[in-house]
């Protein structure tokens, strides 16, 4: 038997989320509480569960604040790992290596949408 597909879940305006930075969202249907927070870099955007493959704590301390000082990478608040805002891969701190779980995302008529 196949799994039906979801429909696509609207997140936000492409505008919503200004060019260099991220913003985060409550996902009350999975299993437990989580959220997921979207990146957008230009027209693209990148998504990823707000979970640090470290120990599993959010990447941000304050609501919406996953950069670091300098705006080039996402930073892990609680042990300031360091990943690529592209592709969520850790290039410095205790999970360096690893890279942050992605989530399927699109862009239509200016929307973002989570695909399930």
């Amino acid at each position: 038997m196949i799994a039906a597909r979801k429909a696509p879940r609207f997140l936000c305006r492409l505008a919503d989320i200004p060019e260099g930075t991220a913003r985060g969202f409550p996902m009350p249907q999975a299993p437990y509480p989580r959220a997921i927070f979207v990146v957008r870099l230009g027209r693209k955007v990148y998504g990823y569960w707000n979970r640090c493959p470290h120990q599993g704590t959010p990447l941000d301390w304050t609501p919406n604040q996953f950069f670091d000082f300098e705006k080039t990478h996402l930073q892990c608040a609680t042990h300031a790992a360091r990943f690529r805002p592209d592709d969520g891969f850790c290039v410095a701190g205790p999970c360096k290596g690893k890279a942050l779980e992605p989530v399927v995302l699109r862009v239509k008529n200016e929307r973002i949408y989570l695909d399930s």
